[in-house]
């Protein structure tokens, strides 16, 4: 089931670094294909064992290339215990620290805060849809009616006050 073999390169950005809710998130829009355009998209194996219980079709695309991660070191563990990461999201972690830069995609909260103490860059789902008008992949009409259907067709947790002030910029923009 490993989709390919891990490698990575030295360019920032270059690399992503995937946690379970994006690919599981996207997959449930039809728009993890938003994410071909990243040479690679590295999903450590933590996170690959929870998509693969959780939405097994998601780790398909030839694109994502799994990892074994690499021994957590301490500021990573510490960080696990302050934020209460899951072993996925440590692994992530640690993975984009080891490549010393990148881009990690999450959906959760107290992953990005991690990431942040950490000096990482972190985006989520939503981040990559509006990414994808920039990046000539979707319109912003495709755009804002995914937006508008993600609460219905994904399990993507988002206030919906938030959700509403999202689709407004992005429909002023």
């Amino acid at each position: 089931m490993y989709a390919g073999v891990c490698t990575v390169t030295t360019e920032p950005h270059r690399n992503v670094v995937c946690d379970a809710g994006p690919l599981i998130h996207l997959d449930e829009l039809a728009c993890l294909d938003l994410l071909t355009d990243f040479s690679k998209v590295l999903v450590p194996d933590g996170v690959w064992d929870e998509v693969a219980r959780h939405r097994s079709g998601a780790l398909t695309f030839p694109f994502l290339q799994r990892c074994p991660c690499p021994v957590l070191g301490e500021e990573i563990t510490s960080l696990a215990a302050l934020f209460t990461l899951h072993r996925g999201e440590q692994e992530a972690l640690q993975l984009i620290r080891q490549l010393g830069h990148g881009l990690l995609l999450t959906d959760d909260t107290s992953a990005r805060l991690a990431a942040q103490a950490l000096g990482m860059t972190a985006h989520g789902s939503i981040g990559i849809l509006i990414r994808s008008i920039r990046r000539r992949q979707k319109t912003k009409a495709e755009v804002l009616e995914l937006l508008k259907r993600l609460p219905k067709e994904s399990t993507l947790y988002i206030r919906s006050s938030l959700l509403s002030d999202i689709i407004r910029q992005v429909e002023c923009a």
